[in-house]
């Protein structure tokens, strides 16, 4: 209140005060609530054992045992066709594993209904091998480290089949210049 003097601007300025430091502190409980909720938990041995133990169908139904990709550096990308970060950073991985002409497996984990993906692949092909994991693959995900379930979540995984990377959120070219398994040459 401009122009408050004494007891009565004190409690203006006080109130103020609260409104203030309450708001701060609202604020910073839900960053603190935010950053838990994105932040990657430790991946243990258990989860990624599990990961190359799981059978998924593929889009044409038939079963896909990720035990096939066990020995060699895999990207697994979890993704869903309502998920528009996921769809945007499609392009890019389906350049990617085209590029890398065999080098570089990879492997499109979509938490969707297998008439979803279908449907979505017909306008938007990949490359790259699909399996439905549906909600499977949200818990598989959770399994290791993705504690808040957001997609897109992408996986590298080593040659001996450990977690190297990890990432929530859309892949840039700088993260899979510095995923990428091999040298260019």
């Amino acid at each position: 209140m401009p122009g408050a003097t004494g007891a009565a601007g004190a409690g203006v300025t006080r109130r103020r005060l609260l409104a203030w430091g309450g708001g701060l502190l609202a604020g910073a409980a839900g960053v603190a609530v935010g950053l838990q909720r994105h932040t990657l938990s430790p991946v243990l041995e258990p989860a990624e054992q599990a990961f190359w133990q799981q059978t998924w169908p593929g889009i044409d139904g038939q079963p896909v045992p990720l035990a096939a990709w066990r020995g060699q550096p895999l990207l697994v990308n979890f993704w869903a066709t309502w998920c528009p970060p996921c769809v945007e950073e499609l392009p890019l991985l389906n350049q990617a594993y085209a590029q890398a002409n065999g080098r570089w497996p990879m492997l499109a984990v979509a938490i969707d209904r297998a008439e979803a993906v279908v449907g979505f692949l017909r306008r938007q092909p990949l490359r790259m091998p699909v399996v439905v994991a549906a909600l499977g693959g949200t818990q598989m995900a959770r399994d290791l480290g993705n504690q808040g379930g957001g997609l897109p979540f992408s996986v590298q995984f080593d040659g001996q089949g450990r977690v190297a990377h990890r990432k929530l959120g859309k892949l840039q070219d700088a993260d899979l210049q510095l995923w990428r398994p091999y040298t260019s040459g």
